[in-house]
């Protein structure tokens, strides 16, 4: 007979070859209900909605979200196209924020089909499919991204509702400023008959800094008989100059236009650099242990006050200490010292009067490459990972966001810098730095910590003392990021952010060991 292990490892045979074939969305008469319900019962299997499951990760405590948004969109790909063939298409709404690369997974994904039956599905975490009957547009009209089928970029701006206008308004002006030329938006209002439409488009095209469009589009319609006046759906006008067609550039600074008056709302005011620079670097050596443990704990290393002073004073010895050098732990925490050093050197150089934008774009990737020197040479890391941005997709734990594609990496990290070093404000720097950065998520490990860092070489730039995220706060932490990345929120982020720092200046203690 067979034992207990022998078993499972039967049902995990069933599962990878599942996964071998790319199945992400697994149907209940695809595995046998022996195997679904060992595989459910030792945590490898989930139940996603009746007769639809995701393989999972059996250390996930209760309420983890990873391996599900992880798996999301590839479920609803499978689910639907199952379900409906080509018979379907995502809303005109829902394909706006996907084509401005928006990939959060959204509270519900609303679905049109000829024959949906007008009803919610529920899925795990809360989310949901509103399956909606309804007639679908021509079929030159939807296309597959990513096996969803959605609306093209044009028949999604004409069908969108307009009260994306105002509740999304940084993807909206991201997918308009995609369109390069009228001629690529005027087939659909000239054919469809839409003046009303077409005004508004109009009208947003022009606040989005885009006139030409908007004066073709009045042209053409007015030549083709229709009687149109323009009208602007924004509530406001936006200052960012949009370039090319990247939407991952354009989001990016329309997000930072955006969310700037709010952090600097929520702050304290901008001190300025210290007269007394050594006194300032010496503040930074201070608090250099609390620092480390907090951060370090954060990204969930095992560390004691201890380990990092043995790695501080030396003791800590890879060469001839066995131990040492197989430690991750221990890895981490030099890693850490040595990009701390690498760190208050940038901070020495913009007290000294140097553009902190600029010197993180010179000198980040030194940064990193000290976090992960010691893994590296420890054997626990590839030394393909020091060569700089990652080369392939992340996701982040229990997160809505999803980061870029490995592509677009390339394209944002220049425009965060470009955005750094034209900030005016420290504040600002430091709170839409640390953001966008771990946003772009340019490396495949390590992210969190250099966000931090940047954080701190940018509260310098404008006075403010090194700052220490508590572990305590970790959640309330991991949140506001989240749903200032996924939400377009930044309220409860600068808000976390700003308070930490009053209380730093204040001399108040915000982080103990």
């Amino acid at each position: 007979m067979a034992k207990p292990n022998e078993k499972l490892a039967e049902s995990l045979k069933v599962l990878k070859a599942l996964q071998d074939n790319d199945i992400v969305g697994i149907r209940s008469s695809e595995i046998s209900r022996t195997h679904r319900e060992r595989l459910q019962e030792n945590g490898y299997l989930k139940e996603v909605s009746k007769g639809w499951y995701i393989a999972a990760n059996p250390e996930e405590q209760e309420g983890d979200t990873t391996s599900w948004y992880i798996a999301y969109w590839k479920f609803c790909s499978r689910y639907l196209n199952e379900k409906y063939g080509e018979d379907y298409t995502i809303s005109a709404e829902q394909s706006i924020i996907l084509h401005a690369e928006n990939k959060t997974v959204p509270k519900q994904l609303i679905v049109r089909a000829t024959k949906a039956p007008n009803k919610t599905i529920e899925l795990l975490h809360g989310g949901s499919v509103y399956e909606m009957q309804s007639g679908l547009p021509k079929s030159g009209e939807i296309i597959p991204k990513e096996g969803i089928r959605m609306l093209s970029l044009t028949s999604a701006l004409v069908n969108m509702s307009p009260v994306m206008y105002q509740h999304d308004v940084i993807e909206v002006r991201t997918a308009l400023s995609m369109i390069r030329d009228a001629s690529e938006i005027l087939p659909p209002l000239l054919t469809g008959g839409h003046p009303i439409i077409a005004g508004k488009l109009a009208g947003a095209f022009r606040n989005n800094n885009q006139p030409e469009i908007a004066d073709e589009i009045i042209k053409t319609m007015k030549s083709a008989g229709y009687k149109i006046k323009e009208t602007d759906p924004f509530n406001s006008q936006s200052n960012t100059t949009l370039i090319g067609r990247s939407p991952y550039i354009n989001r990016i600074k329309l997000m930072w236009e955006d969310m700037r008056k709010t952090v600097i709302n929520n702050f304290p005011t901008e001190p300025g650099i210290p007269s007394n620079h050594d006194a300032y670097l010496t503040a930074v050596d201070e608090i250099y242990i609390t620092d480390a443990y907090h951060s370090l704990s954060i990204e969930q290393y095992v560390v004691s006050k201890e380990l990092i002073e043995k790695v501080q004073t030396g003791e800590w010895d890879a060469a001839n200490n066995e131990n040492d050098r197989k430690q991750k732990d221990a890895m981490a925490a030099r890693g850490y010292w040595l990009a701390s050093k690498a760190v208050k050197q940038s901070i020495h150089a913009v007290l000294k009067g140097a553009n902190s934008g600029k010197v993180f774009s010179e000198e980040h990737r030194d940064w990193y490459r000290e976090l992960f020197a010691p893994s590296v040479v420890a054997g626990i890391i590839d030394l393909a990972d020091l060569a700089g941005y990652r080369s392939s997709s992340v996701n982040i734990k229990d997160a809505r966001h999803v980061p870029p594609s490995v592509d677009a990496v390339r394209d944002a990290m220049p425009v965060l810098c470009e955005l750094l070093t034209t900030e005016s404000n420290a504040s600002v720097r430091a709170v839409l730095g640390h953001l966008i950065f771990v946003f772009i998520h340019p490396y495949r490990d390590g992210n969190g910590r250099m966000g931090r860092f940047l954080m701190n070489l940018m509260l310098a730039s404008g006075g403010y003392p090194w700052m220490v995220i508590p572990v305590q706060q970790r959640k309330e932490y991991m949140n506001a990021l989240d749903v200032a990345s996924a939400d377009g929120n930044i309220e409860p982020f600068s808000k976390f952010i700003g308070e930490l720092v009053n209380a730093s200046m204040k001399g108040e203690p915000v982080a103990k060991i």
